[in-house]
């Protein structure tokens, strides 16, 4: 039988960038199992929610895909757009608070709308998850963006971000095009907060002089 695709793996230039420099990337669309909400990733209970019912489509449907389809995949990491009306919230502030979010999973290109109505009537009549009417199956199109791998808790992004807008973006004539863009690589109940792996991107375009 033939191990499970790794989109991790498949996508390493787009999962695994740089942890010592700033890099630039063309991200192509892709498809996202999406909930929106508002509010501190930590306490928030909207967030909570969010997080519950997209793995439980996510798995869902990657066993339907394995059944039905005979098409295995690793579920992919959760991923998190983030903005606010002050940016500054994200790189000096950082009240959380004040965050607003899209939580999402990509999804193979194979998972269809059909697909994905049918996983949710499944795991609706499994679960009573508030978060699931809010869940949708959307492409998600990024394009250029500037990303570095980040070591470390959550905490310590501040001054990445800082480097990464206000001194990387300007010296090589970038600009911000999109929202704040984090791809959790790891489990944070299950490595220890200075372990952790998290890809921090930023869509950009060209600036006009």
């Amino acid at each position: 039988m033939s191990s499970a695709l790794d989109f991790k793996k498949q996508l390493k230039h787009l999962y695994n960038p740089s942890k010592k420099e700033f890099t630039v990337a063309e991200v192509p669309p892709m498809n996202f199992l999406m909930v929106d909400g508002h509010g501190d990733p930590n306490t928030a209970q909207e967030y909570k929610d969010a997080v519950e019912a997209l793995y439980a489509v996510a798995y869902k449907l990657k066993f339907m895909s394995k059944k039905e389809l005979e098409k295995n995949y690793v579920v992919p990491p959760l991923e998190g757009l983030w903005w606010a009306e002050d940016m500054e919230t994200f790189t000096t502030k950082r009240d959380k608070s004040a965050w607003d979010w899209t939580m999402m999973i990509m999804q193979p290109e194979w998972i269809t709308q059909e697909m994905f109505e049918g996983a949710v009537e499944q795991v609706e009549k499994q679960k009573d998850l508030p978060a699931l009417p809010k869940l949708r199956l959307e492409t998600y199109r990024e394009g250029l963006s500037v990303h570095i791998m980040h070591i470390g808790s959550y905490e310590e992004e501040g001054p990445t971000l800082h480097r990464m807008h206000h001194e990387f973006m300007p010296e090589n004539g970038y600009e911000p095009a999109g929202k704040h863009h984090e791809i959790y690589l790891s489990d944070p109940r299950r490595v220890a907060p200075e372990k952790l792996k998290t890809v921090l991107r930023q869509p950009v375009r060209k600036a006009q002089s």
